[in-house]
């Protein structure tokens, strides 16, 4: 078994934007530095929840530059460099690898989407063009596309493909992974409310979008599976679980870049088709932030 991409919390990193929409690079590297600060075990930058969609492919290979150079290597950085296109894919992951990440996060072709025959051609051309260890991400309620527990048992065998993001949502599909790629194919939850179920069936940590915000509770809470102590872990899952079910009150990261912005961090606007909440979304999630003592809390850690 090869050691792990990283263990314990990777924050879903959002993408600041200032107010015409170009990336915030100083509010970016001030995130990464409340990151590392704040027990965050890994970074990755150009995901759902950075606007990977509505990134241009120059914007998309700037910003994982900029995330790997400010990281310098203090944690783990995993570059989201999925596509529905594989030459996209290809091309997109081989600036990354040249930008000197760690490692790369790459989703199941949406809108096209793929048989299972097709997802295995798919992600080994992109393992056998770059060399970099491989994260595949699977979240079927975006791409209407899951990978099978016996796609994953062929994939896992490619020896660049090291990791699954498994947002399925399916316990029992995650059981049956491990089942049958045992520790050939480490799991990483990419749903915040499944973190402790998922380790407790070996599940080595979560890709976070409530981490966010709450960076050293997310850690925490993983550090507590990984150590075996899950009354503990149980504990905090519950205290946090409506926060981390709020985040998920909009299409994914609405609630989270608002609650940011609450929180006193300026992560500004989102990208069309990404709209502002409406007025009882908005309330709701602030009322939520106020219970958790979060609002400007953020100024507390600068």
């Amino acid at each position: 078994m090869s050691k792990p991409i990283f263990t314990g919390s990777g924050v879903a990193l959002i993408t600041p934007f200032n107010s015409d929409l170009t990336v915030n690079y100083p509010a970016l590297e001030e995130l990464l530095e409340f990151h590392i600060a704040n027990g965050t075990d890994a970074i990755i930058a150009c995901g759902t929840t950075g606007e990977a969609a509505t990134l241009t492919e120059k914007e998309h290979c700037e910003v994982l530059n900029f995330v790997a150079e400010k990281v310098n290597h203090r944690v783990p950085v995993i570059g989201g460099t999925g596509s529905n296109d594989t030459r996209t894919a290809v091309e997109l992951s081989k600036s990354a690898k040249s930008s000197g990440i760690d490692a790369i996060l790459s989703v199941t072709p949406y809108y096209n989407k793929s048989s299972q025959a097709g997802l295995v051609k798919h992600f080994t051309t992109i393992a056998d063009k770059v060399d970099l260890p491989m994260i595949l991400y699977n979240v079927p309620s975006r791409t209407g596309c899951n990978i099978k527990p016996a796609t994953y048992e062929e994939l896992c065998k490619h020896p660049n493909i090291k990791a699954a993001k498994e947002a399925s949502g399916d316990i029992s599909q995650v059981a049956l992974i491990r089942s049958l790629c045992g520790d050939e194919l480490d799991i990483y939850s990419g749903n915040d409310d499944q973190t402790v179920p998922f380790m407790s069936l070996g599940a080595l940590g979560v890709i976070s979008v409530f981490a966010n915000i709450c960076p050293q509770q997310m850690h925490d809470l993983c550090q507590l599976c990984l150590d075996n102590d899950f009354v503990s872990a149980q504990k905090l899952h519950f205290h946090y679980i409506e926060l981390m079910n709020i985040m998920f009150s909009d299409v994914n990261p609405i609630p989270i870049k608002t609650a940011m912005n609450l929180f006193g961090f300026d992560a500004g606007e989102f990208r069309m088709p990404l709209v502002p909440m409406n007025a009882n979304g908005y309330h709701n999630l602030k009322d939520c932030l106020t219970k958790y003592d979060l609002i400007d809390k953020y100024k507390t850690f600068k």
